[in-house]
């Protein structure tokens, strides 16, 4: 079920313990290839099949389309919050949500500059909610998803292989395909070396330029409609059981 598309009284006959997910995303620049609602898409997608698979097991949120991206700001149309601002309006709507009885709920955040906030906000929030989770895609079935990859590691960053081959999938009409070209990947420290599926061994800030100047980290040359959908059905399959994971512990 969507919740802005039912009624006030169709929310409140539901079960309180039916989860509840709230996408969270960015408005930023995706490369010379992908539109800036690159993050937003892809998110809502998960989350709308999702809900077109068990649509009387979960309940989906609007989604928050801008997220905490200053270091995207070098990149023209990008936009940002604060990380409190962020914080306060992902708590602010899930404590409206609590209020109305609801105990289970779901962070989907497809975007990786909402990841270290996100914490925060379940640590902040946790306490005070029966099941709070965070969940970011990439990491929901990272071994599966290692096993699609066809480029080496820090293939699939930014606007690289997987998030590419997502939108040829989901809306290839916004793909500029013509344009797409390898990131201009700049290398740091190996300790600080990371894409999606490999997590660094210490954290290091660089902005996104200092990263790549093109705007693309990872290589979208290795991105196809057909890999897409290979990684719409394994999230969304790796969300479902979860979301009935939930569901079954209240039976």
């Amino acid at each position: 079920m969507i919740w802005d598309e039912l009624t006030s009284k169709e929310i409140e006959a539901l079960d309180p313990s039916i989860p509840v997910l709230l996408p969270v995303a960015a408005t930023e620049q995706h490369g010379p290839h992908l539109p800036l609602a690159t993050d937003r898409m892809i998110g809502w997608h998960f989350a709308h099949t999702l809900h077109q698979k068990i649509p009387e097991q979960v309940l989906i949120l609007p989604p928050v389309a801008v997220g905490c991206s200053s270091h995207h700001m070098d990149f023209a149309g990008s936009l940002t919050v604060s990380h409190a601002t962020f914080a306060a309006y992902v708590e602010e709507t899930l404590e409206a949500v609590v209020e109305h009885g609801f105990q289970n709920l779901i962070i989907l955040n497809s975007h990786g500059g909402n990841q270290g906030i996100g914490q925060v906000i379940l640590e902040q929030l946790g306490p005070d909610v029966p099941t709070l989770l965070l969940i970011t895609w990439w990491k929901l079935a990272a071994e599966k998803l290692a096993q699609i990859t066809e480029t080496p590691m820090g293939g699939v960053g930014h606007a690289g292989e997987f998030e590419t081959s997502l939108m040829l999938y989901i809306a290839p009409h916004l793909v500029r395909e013509d344009l797409i070209e390898k990131g201009q990947n700049q290398s740091t420290y190996a300790w600080a070396e990371a894409d999606m599926l490999v997590a660094s061994k210490a954290a290091l800030y660089r902005s996104m330029y200092e990263m790549t100047t093109n705007g693309v980290f990872g290589d979208p040359t290795a991105a196809s409609a057909k890999k897409g959908e290979q990684i719409s059905n394994l999230i969304v399959q790796s969300l479902k059981y979860l979301v009935m994971d939930l569901v079954n512990a209240e039976d």
